[in-house]
């Protein structure tokens, strides 16, 4: 007897979801006092001796690129932190 699910498609993702962890999360405070929250880093970058410092120069190089398209001037960083990481 055949299995009944053999030929059944697999399920699209919901979007929002973040499989395997394939990025890290992080909230974003910018010198005029606004936020960002949730901008995307892949896990990758953050798997060495670094920590969360190689998610600084991402999320900046991102804003480069963004602003540019833009026509503005880039925000400086004031802080970021991670996503439902604890504060010291």
């Amino acid at each position: 007897m055949p299995a009944l699910f053999a030929h059944k498609p697999r399920m699209p993702k919901k979007p929002g979801t973040n499989p395997k962890g394939e990025f890290a999360f992080f909230n974003v405070v910018y010198e005029d006092g606004s936020q960002r929250s949730n901008r995307r880093v892949p896990a990758e970058l953050l798997s060495g001796l670094d920590g969360d410092e190689p998610a600084r120069g991402f999320i900046v190089e991102q804003d480069r690129e963004i602003a540019e398209k833009a026509g503005r001037p880039p925000m400086k960083i004031k802080s970021i932190s991670r996503v439902g990481a604890k504060k010291k």
